[in-house]
């Protein structure tokens, strides 16, 4: 029988926590284009290894965050039902190279995934790298990983901490040596070429996000002497290169954010000899998104919105790659959205999601003769491919079903499960339903909502939401979300604009001046989910991370009548500042730029910090941040965390928890025992400001 989690309502709140430490504030009012800022924290802004005030000042608001959480009564039951569904074996989706399988694996108490190879797709597995071999703390994590054509060599990347700052390796998969190989600086890998040699891109500053550079080795000779190909010249023109076709051609991207790219293409011996002259232009200077797939002899096929919001795909001749020229491929059905297309065998497969759940779709090269490809229900998947086969696995999961790789015969769609989770949870015993609501302006804005079966009436909600960059959320097993829907609350999941569930017309109507249509959207979720007898009332928890940790705090701030409590997760929070930290002038297209006044005048009504007002009661606030970001910096968390503090009317009946984790980053490499604390804060948080669960 499953272990379930009873449904008790007490007064374990969190006004048991401690006070708030004080904190110091210095006033400061800048005039930045007509507008008064005020920023009373700024001390906050450096790191605790450049400012031992605010390491001080974070081990003080961890202590408490730390007292607070770990004191539920209920905490031990959440973290054991969440580490059982959590220490499971994870299986990731293999990369063949003929009869040679590769993949990721994390096996029962493993804190990381390690590499493994497989003789056929029913061969022994057997461990190539296992990061635990590598230091005894489980910090050091796995990136990436790319086999060459034969299999013998592996590129791989290694960081520590959640940093992200990969290190690039080269394994001998015969031999189990590494060889001599070792490139610093964020390595990114960008295809072989042969056995011998690969193309790559790293930082040159490690401390500058926007030195990114584009260079091609020669396993055995030293990288001193690595050949420059590609350069980033702008911090807002984002270069990427990668090599298609067995490396034979070379294909760059320049990116100016989320909703336009330029493409330029030219064959690999061309470039090596003449250097980033040799790149010919594809598409360039039109308002679209482009997105290459990949190259089947001279020709590139790639995705853009050029003409349709949803994406359609095109063929060029690369060696007659003028507009005159393209050849549109597939274009998706009306309500669709292009995800990605491959080659296999003669056929494209293609990857489309309608109302944020993917479909697989089978064609001929010219785009007709479509049939499907059936997937277990309504859920999330991706596909890999060989291009000599037909052959394919796919990853699939959903609300009620834990991630699970299928092996697909596409030529006769014979299907049989490759690998799944023997997990401890009923799939049954959950019900997903679709919602929709309407927001402010009258856009029908839909969600998953996801509940205990057979459960009715009101309970208290979680809400996530991320709403930017053209991301779609979508139908996703979360084995930290069963112990709260077991006790009988609510999860739903809100496919906010500024995502990719519709198209580039979707995402854009979320971004620059329309961002606060995101946040519209997600008040008109919560007031849909109390008025439809789902939520109750005065237990909604708005949840979200990275961009979507922008999004719990301004439901925190902005709407702080709605909500009980707020998780915000490696938030951007003051964004009158966020440019001038890490990477973040990469999101100057999708967020605008404050240093120009018209920008500033939509980023600052919304901006979470730049909005507390005196003597208001907010709601109970969970801010994480990691010490190690390289993407978002942890000065937003803290920032906002000490205003609220001193702002709200009641710290104490409603308390503003800050954790600030020093062995992670922004999420990707925390090893599995960090994973199940985080996890469990956020379910006992959401617990103790919903008076649920206690």
């Amino acid at each position: 029988m499953l272990q379930t989690l009873p449904l008790l309502i007490s007064q374990a709140a969190l006004c048991d926590a401690p006070p708030a430490p004080p904190t110091r504030f210095e006033p400061l009012t800048e005039t930045i284009h007509g507008f008064e800022i005020q920023d009373d924290f700024r001390w906050l802004e450096p790191l605790e290894s450049e400012s031992d005030e605010v390491k001080a000042w974070t081990d003080q608001q961890n202590l408490r965050t730390r007292v607070a959480l770990d004191a539920h009564p209920k905490r031990q039951m959440v973290e054991e039902r969440i580490e059982a569904l959590y220490r499971v074996d994870s299986i990731g989706l293999p990369t063949v190279r003929g009869d040679l399988h590769f993949n990721l694996e994390r096996r029962g108490e493993a804190k990381q995934a390690s590499l493994m190879r497989r003789k056929g797709s029913d061969g022994q597995p057997e461990v190539l790298l296992d990061p635990a071999s590598l230091d005894n703390d489980g910090l050091t994590a796995i990136d990436w990983f790319a086999p060459d054509a034969t299999g013998k060599h592996i590129a791989f990347g290694l960081s520590r901490a959640g940093d992200e700052m990969s290190i690039l390796h080269i394994l001998n998969a015969e031999s189990g040596n590494w060889l001599t190989e070792e490139i610093p600086g964020k390595a990114e890998f960008c295809g072989w070429r042969g056995s011998t040699g690969f193309v790559y891109g790293i930082l040159t500053d490690p401390n500058d996000a926007y030195s990114r550079v584009f260079r091609h080795h020669t396993i055995g000779r030293h990288p001193r002497h690595d050949e420059t190909l590609l350069a980033q010249e702008s911090p807002s023109r984002i270069p990427d290169l990668r090599l298609h076709d067995g490396g034979r051609w070379a294909v760059a991207v320049h990116f100016e954010g989320w909703s336009k790219q330029d493409i330029l293409a030219a064959p690999t011996a061309q470039l090596l000899k003449e250097g980033e002259s040799a790149l010919q232009p594809v598409a360039m200077g039109y308002e679209a998104r482009f997105e290459p797939q990949f190259v089947h002899g001279d020709a590139l096929y790639m995705i853009s919105t050029l003409g349709n919001s949803n994406g359609a795909l095109w063929k060029v001749d690369l060696w007659r790659p003028s507009r005159e020229h393209w050849q549109e491929v597939f274009t998706p059905t009306e309500g669709s959205v292009l995800q990605s297309a491959s080659y296999c065998r003669g056929e494209l497969v293609l990857t489309v999601e309608r109302e944020a759940a993917t479909q697989f779709f089978v064609s001929d090269l010219q785009g007709e003769a479509v049939r499907g490809i059936p997937l277990p229900g309504i859920g999330t998947a991706s596909i890999a491919v060989e291009r000599s086969s037909t052959d394919a696995f796919v990853s699939y999961a959903s609300f009620n079903t834990p991630n699970q790789i299928l092996q697909i015969d596409l030529a006769d769609n014979q299907t049989s499960v490759w690998a799944s989770p023997d997990l401890p949870f009923d799939p049954d015993s959950i019900d997903v339903q679709r919602e929709w609501c309407i927001s402010k302006d009258g856009t029908r804005v839909p969600m998953f909502v996801v509940r205990k079966a057979g459960s009715q009436g009101p309970a208290p909600t979680i809400v996530y939401g991320y709403g930017g960059f053209n991301i779609t959320i979508p139908p996703r097993f979360i084995g930290s979300m069963v112990p709260w829907i077991e006790a009988g609350g609510v999860y739903a999941s809100v496919n906010l604009r500024g995502g990719g569930e519709f198209g580039e017309s979707w995402h854009q109507d979320g971004m620059l001046e329309h961002k606060q249509n995101v946040f519209d959207d997600l008040r008109a979720a919560g007031e849909h989910l109390i008025d439809a007898g789902v939520a109750k009332p005065d237990a909604l928890v708005a949840m979200g991370g990275s961009n979507g940790g922008l999004l719990a705090g301004v439901a925190a701030v902005q709407q702080y009548d709605l909500w009980a409590g707020s998780i915000s997760m490696v938030p951007l929070l003051d964004m009158v500042r966020y440019p001038q930290f890490l990477m973040a002038k990469f999101w100057i297209p999708e967020y605008g730029d404050p240093q120009k006044k018209q920008d500033l005048g939509w980023i600052l009504p919304y901006s979470p910090y730049h909005n507390v007002v005196p003597g208001r009661q907010y709601p109970s606030v969970l801010i994480t941040a990691g010490e190690n970001d390289n993407r978002v910096h942890p000065m937003h968390a803290r920032k906002l965390a000490a205003l609220l503090q001193r702002d709200t009317k009641d710290e104490a009946a409603a308390p503003i928890l800050l954790w600030v984790d020093r062995e992670a980053g922004h999420g990707r490499g925390k090893p599995m025992d960090l994973r199940i604390r985080d996890a469990a804060d956020r379910i006992v948080f959401a617990m103790q400001c919903t008076n649920f669960g206690g």
